[in-house]
C-alpha cells in the first residue's frame, strides 16, 4: 500500500493513468463500434461506385447533347439544342429516363413515351445517372415508395384535386389530349405512380409544376390514388374510346351507321329485280 502511495505521488503518475484510460476507452470502443466502421466503409465505396458509374453512363449517352458538364448546348445561332441538367435534380431524370424520352434521337416540340434504351432498362443505371446529376446543383430527388403508394391516397380527394388541375388536358379520365405548338398532354395508362408523381414535381414539356407549396405530397398520392384506380376500371361497352363520354360514343355510332346504310342502299341498288330483268330480255 505505501509502495502505491508513493508511486501515485510521483510527478508522472498523472499522466499515466490517463494515458491507461485513453487505452482502455479505445480497447473497449473498437470492440463495440467495427462493424458500424465496416458498414459505413462499405457503403461510402458504394456509393462513390455507383457516383462514377452514373457519370460514365452519362458521358456515353447524354454529354452529346447536355455538354460534358451538364450545362446544356447552343447551335451557332445561339438557339439552344438541349438544357442545362444543374439544378433539374433526381426525379426529373428517373422520369425522363425511365419513360424512354431520353436519350432522344430526334428532338422536337416534345419526346414521345417508349421503351428505354438498352443500357437503361437496367433501374439502377437510371439510378447511378440520377444521382450524379443530383450531385451536380440538387433539385427535387426521387419520391420514396410510400409517397406514391395509390393504397394510401384518398380517391375521393384525389378526383377532386385532377378534375381541378389536371382533367382540362388530360381528359378526366386521363386518356390524354392535344396541345398547341405540336405538344400534347400524354395518356396516363402507362405511367407508374412515380412517374406521375414526379411529373407533378419537375413540370416537364408543356406540363405546369406543382411543387409542395401547390400540391401537397399527400395531394399527390391521393391524385395517384384516382389516377390508377380510373384506369384499372372495366368497359363495359366494350372500348372506352378515349372515355370522353357521349360526344365520342355519338360519333363512332352515326359514323358506323350511316356507313353500314349508305354500303346497304349502294347494295340494293346495284341489283336489279329478276322480273324485271327477264322484260328485258
Amino acid at each position: 500500500m505505501k509502495r502505491f502511495t508513493a508511486w501515485r505521488r510521483r510527478p508522472w503518475a498523472g499522466y499515466a493513468v490517463v494515458l491507461v484510460a485513453l487505452a482502455t476507452i479505445g480497447v473497449v470502443y473498437a470492440g463495440f463500434s467495427p462493424k458500424a466502421d465496416t458498414a459505413e466503409a462499405s457503403n461510402s465505396a458504394a456509393a462513390a461506385q455507383d457516383m462514377a458509374n452514373g457519370k460514365q453512363l452519362f458521358n456515353q449517352n447524354c454529354s452529346s447533347c447536355h455538354g460534358l458538364n451538364a450545362q446544356g448546348t447552343k447551335d451557332a445561332k445561339g438557339k439552344q439544342i438541349a438544357p442545362s441538367l444543374i439544378g433539374v435534380g433526381a426525379a426529373s431524370v428517373d422520369f425522363q429516363v425511365s419513360t424512354g424520352r431520353m436519350p432522344a434521337m430526334n428532338p422536337g416540340a416534345q419526346m414521345p413515351r417508349k421503351r428505354p434504351v438498352e443500357v437503361f432498362r437496367n433501374p439502377k443505371n437510371i439510378s447511378d445517372v440520377a444521382a450524379y446529376i443530383q450531385s451536380l446543383g440538387g433539385g427535387p430527388t426521387i419520391p420514396a415508395p410510400e409517397q406514391v403508394d395509390p393504397a394510401k391516397g384518398d380517391v375521393a380527394l384525389g378526383g377532386k384535386l385532377f378534375r381541378t388541375n389536371c382533367a382540362q388536358c388530360h381528359n378526366f379520365a386521363g386518356s390524354g389530349g392535344a396541345l398547341t405548338g405540336g405538344k400534347y398532354a400524354p395518356p396516363l395508362d402507362e405511367s407508374t405512380p412515380t412517374q406521375i408523381y414526379e411529373a407533378m414535381l419537375t413540370g416537364p414539356y408543356a406540363m405546369p409544376l406543382f411543387n409542395d407549396t401547390t400540391l401537397t405530397p399527400a395531394d399527390k398520392r391521393a391524385i395517384i390514388a384516382y389516377v390508377v384506380q380510373t384506369r384499372e376500371e372495366p368497359n363495359p361497352g366494350g372500348n372506352g374510346l378515349g372515355r370522353i363520354g357521349p360526344v365520342a360514343e355519338g360519333v363512332a355510332g352515326w359514323t358506323v351507321g350511316m356507313g353500314l346504310l349508305v354500303l346497304a342502299a349502294m347494295w340494293i341498288t346495284a341489283r336489279k329485280p329478276k322480273k324485271l330483268k327477264k322484260q328485258h330480255d
